[in-house]
């Protein structure tokens, strides 16, 4: 339980970092300072799609949800 705990909190701030470099896009910046902040903010993104993928290993991929396709049947018999 409390490394779901643990999770969850780090979820919770790379989510306000990936918002915080979004609202920093929003503004005017010099090419340089807009590379970093995107390249931080793929980082960010990656990282926080790795935890969720470690936290929550039994969720569907979001390609499936979104396109209405069932998940795939498991062949066990």
């Amino acid at each position: 339980m409390m490394m779901i705990d643990e999770n969850l909190a780090r979820l919770r701030a790379h989510r306000n970092n990936v918002l915080r470099y979004r609202r920093l896009l929003a503004t005017q910046l010099t090419d340089l300072e807009r590379a970093y902040i995107e390249r931080r903010l793929s980082e960010e993104k990656g990282a926080m799609a790795a935890l969720s993928n470690e936290t929550f290993p039994f969720a569907l991929p979001q390609e499936r949800l979104a396109a209405g396709t069932p998940p795939q049947e498991s062949s066990h018999v």
